[in-house]
């Protein structure tokens, strides 16, 4: 039975989260909401809070994984970041907007998984 959309963006949630883990960072929150839009992985790094934005493709038919990010979908992400910032009183807190691009292939397996830092600049 093929992925669904959701089903294919859970598990490339769950790939990130760990390959997140595996290079240090410290998981904070998943799929973190507010009124104004939702934030995939919020973690920490080296004292950095990093806001992490998680595309998932099957194939490259509609491009790669980070070119899905629009730039509607980028001055989102700054807006719901924020709003984050703002809930938990940390206006002052160093932080970021990361990308994390995976691939799945054919027979379901990672064909690619990359950490784009500071992908979304203020």
């Amino acid at each position: 039975m093929p992925d669904t959309r959701r089903t294919l963006g859970n598990r490339g949630e769950a790939l990130a989260a760990q390959y997140l883990k595996s290079l240090g960072y410290t998981i904070r929150e998943r799929n973190w909401r507010c009124p104004v839009g939702e934030l995939d992985i919020i973690a920490e790094k080296d004292s950095v809070l990093v806001f992490v934005e998680v595309r998932t493709r099957r194939g490259d038919r509609f491009g790669t994984p980070e070119e899905s990010i629009t730039s509607i979908k980028q001055a989102k992400l700054l807006e719901v970041a924020l709003t984050y910032l703002d809930e938990h009183d940390e206006p002052d807190r160093n932080w970021r907007v990361d990308v994390v691009a995976i691939e799945i292939g054919r027979r379901n397996e990672v064909v690619r998984i990359d950490l784009i830092e500071n992908a979304i600049e203020e």
